[in-house]
């Protein structure tokens, strides 16, 4: 195995992962109506789109054919994800600090949620 596919199989095991964080974390926590654990999507979030950078520069070192639209569009959904998970988290903190309304967070962790396997839709459907 070359070094340059052993670090694109590490980065896809990596990436993977980062995609389970996040799936794994929101559906454990659909029945919550508060007090939710945002650390672990947030962990994911940023493996995700880290990851998924370093794979199309690896795939782009050697001879792997890249698709701009559709890492474009990936990369958009990533952001959207991370951005949902940290307004969840900060708006979870403010209301927990002011007493105000704990359900604050959930539209923002549907949101990472939702983005998650739409990127996953993309993944696997656009050729």
């Amino acid at each position: 195995m070359e070094t340059l596919d052993l670090v694109r199989s590490l980065l896809l095991i990596t990436h993977i992962l980062g995609l389970a964080l996040i799936l794994g974390s929101f559906f454990l926590q659909l029945r919550r109506k508060k007090s939710f654990e945002f650390g672990t999507m947030l962990i994911g979030a940023i493996t995700q789109l880290v990851t998924g950078l370093a794979l199309v520069g690896v795939l782009q070192m050697g001879d792997g054919d890249v698709n701009n639209a559709k890492i474009g569009v990936k990369t958009v959904f990533a952001i959207i994800v991370l951005i949902a998970v940290l307004v969840a988290r900060a708006r979870q903190a403010k209301a927990l600090a002011n007493g105000g309304n704990e359900k604050a967070a959930l539209p923002f962790l549907h949101l990472a949620g939702m983005g998650a396997l739409i990127n996953v839709f993309i993944a696997v459907l656009w050729h």
